[in-house]
Formats: C-alpha cells, structure tokens, sequence
C-alpha cells in the first residue's frame, strides 16, 4: 500500500512517501533558494510528494536567517528554477506558506515589528545574525490587521503559484503564527479571535477559506501539530486540545481540501483518528521529531487504515532515493545531523543514492 498511487487534489501520486517540511536554511541573507537548493530538491523527486521548508509571506513572517521566502520576484524566480527540476524528473511540489509570528526577532525580519496574536514572548533564546538573544515581546496583531495578514498569506501562496508549485500547504503547526492562534497560551486575546476553542480556531479557518477562494481546495493542504508543545507551546489540557481542533477540522473539512498533515506523537491514537474521521478526505500522518519514522512503521500506518500517506523528514534527508530503498528493503544512509541547519552542499546535496 506505501507503494501504491494515491490521488492527491489533482495530482496522481506514484507512492504514498511525502517529503516533510524541513527547515534547511540554505537561502542565505536575501531568502532566494540558489542552485543547491534546486539540486537538493530534484534529487527527491520520486517521493510521492515533496513539501518544501518553510517559506516566509512577508518579511515580518521570517523565522530564520537563511530562510526562504515567496514574496519578491528573485524569490518566485529562483522557486521557478526549484519547481522545474522536480517536474522534470517526474516530481509534484507544494510549498509550505510558514508565517513565523512570534518565532523571529527584529534582527532577523529587517526591523520589521516580530507578531504574534498576543504580547506573550516565548521564554527562550533565539539566534540571530548578531549572535543569540531572548525572544522579544511580540506585537499584538489588532483585530484591524488580522485581514492584512491574511492577504500577506494569499498573496504568496498565489506566489507558489506562479513560481510552479502544484499547491500550498499552510503552516498550522510547531508553534509558528497560526499555530499561536490555537494555543491558549500563546493566545490570551479577549476579542473574537480569543478565549473559547471557537474563537482561537478563528483566523486559521479564515485563513484557509482566503488561500482556498484565490487558489481553488485541490491545490491546498494544511499542517497541524495539536499536543506539540515546542517553541513555547502548551496545549495540555486534553479536553481543550479536542475541542479546539474539532472545530479548526469541522470548519475546513467541507472545504473538500487536497489534504490535512498531522504531527503528533501517537498517529494511531484516539484524538489523530478522530480528527482523520471528522476530515474525510486524503489523511497525511508525521510521527513527530522524538523518533525517526521506519520503513516498518510507514508501512504498517498505511496497511493498517491510519492514513493515506506518511511525511517523512530525516529519512528524506539523508536518502533521495528513499522512496527505492524503502520499496525494494535496501540499507539506508545515516542522516548527519550536525548538517541539518549548516550552510553549502555538505549533508545537503552529497548523500548518495543506491548503487547497485
């Protein structure tokens, strides 16, 4: 079944592996992925599905030096180059719209204002250009400027577009803007954007609704990462977390999207597969960041009914050619971590593929 088609939005996938979402900062200061990055991206072309890293729709959305960005015509050229590469070898593409919120600093968005829902900073130490600094108190987004964002978020998912994308995935998770909306830590609003699990699931189903209107539901997916409590996450009240993200589900599963990307820990417990009945359509499940994905779990999730397609991260790293390896049970390369978030082609675009 791992290895079988799977109709995704338009798209026929050749397996059901997908690519995960991996932050890779190799986009240097002016966010335009270069050659490496298109080599990097052409190489796993024959997974199922590639979701690029985290792109910035707008500068006070940027997370990372290095990181990404669709919002300026070098940006969605350069993507162009990235998209080409792929769909010549054979390759379908979505890029994940990441706005960053409250997981940035002013000297890493140009000066630009960091945005959160709430004037709540994350208690911790965030690295810069100019060397490590705690997170700052973020500025309260107003009621007011809550639709400027969003159109900041449609404008460049209709870049990934025009850059070649098949499609966008936006980024609900691990704690980053719309994430933040959810968490009733990160948001303590008192408007209509806050409070009740209704409320704080608000402007990410607006969100969704907005990129859906300007790109059609085929070419859209969502990530969400419910109980993941990275980047200064708490969602621990369990009766709290079902009610928030059985709305969020509720309210965009009409919408008859191409698909919803979970990350959490247990994808066969009770809370992932209720989401994934009230959803209804194409189900992508990630086992979290604690453990790296087997090829036996992989298969078994989607022998056993738990989800259409697994999103794999550290396997696709260090294997372009996993989707192969996997099939055909070859041994695997090591992922080298010490590379992940490093600069140039090393543990980057040098993993071999399977001779033999």
């Amino acid at each position: 079944m791992l290895f079988s088609p799977l109709t995704l939005g338009e798209l026929e996938l050749p397996n059901r592996l997908v690519m995960a979402p991996l932050t890779r900062l190799r986009a240097g200061e002016d966010g335009v992925p270069g050659p490496i990055v298109v080599e990097h991206y052409r190489q796993r072309a024959s997974l199922g599905l590639i979701v690029s890293e985290g792109t910035y729709p707008t500068p006070a959305g940027q997370a990372y030096p290095g990181q990404p960005g669709i919002v300026t015509e070098e940006q969605v050229a350069a993507w162009k180059k990235v998209t080409d590469a792929v769909h010549a070898e054979g390759g379908r593409m979505f890029a994940q719209v990441m706005h960053g919120g409250r997981v940035s600093h002013p000297d890493i968005t140009g000066g630009l204002p960091v945005v959160a829902p709430s004037a709540v900073a994350i208690d911790g130490i965030v690295r810069t250009p100019a060397g490590k600094q705690p997170y700052p108190v973020p500025h309260a987004l107003t009621t007011d400027e809550l639709p400027m964002v969003i159109q900041e978020i449609v404008s460049a998912s209709l870049n990934a577009i025009e850059a070649g994308f098949d499609g966008v995935e936006l980024h609900s998770a691990n704690g980053y803007l719309l994430h933040e909306f959810l968490a009733p830590n990160s948001n303590i609003r008192t408007d209509s954007y806050g409070g009740s699990p209704e409320n704080r699931a608000r402007f990410v189903i607006e969100t969704v609704n907005a990129v859906v209107a300007a790109l059609g539901a085929n070419r859209v997916g969502v990530r969400i990462s419910p109980e993941h409590n990275v980047q200064g996450i708490a969602e621990t009240d369990a009766a709290d977390v079902r009610a928030t993200y059985e709305v969020l589900v509720d309210s965009i599963a009409p919408l008859n999207l191409a698909y919803l990307s979970i990350l959490h820990h247990e994808p066969t417990g009770e809370l992932v597969q209720d989401l994934r009945a009230r959803f209804g359509g194409t189900f992508l499940v990630n086992t979290g960041f604690g453990v790296i994905t087997t090829r036996e779990e992989a298969v078994n999730l989607v022998a056993e009914g738990h989800a259409d397609a697994v999103v794999v991260g550290r396997p696709a790293i260090a294997n372009p050619d996993l989707a192969r390896r996997w099939k055909e049970s070859l041994p695997l390369n090591e992922p080298d971590a010490s590379t992940f978030y490093a600069d140039g082609a090393i543990g980057y675009t040098d993993y071999p593929v399977y001779q033999g």
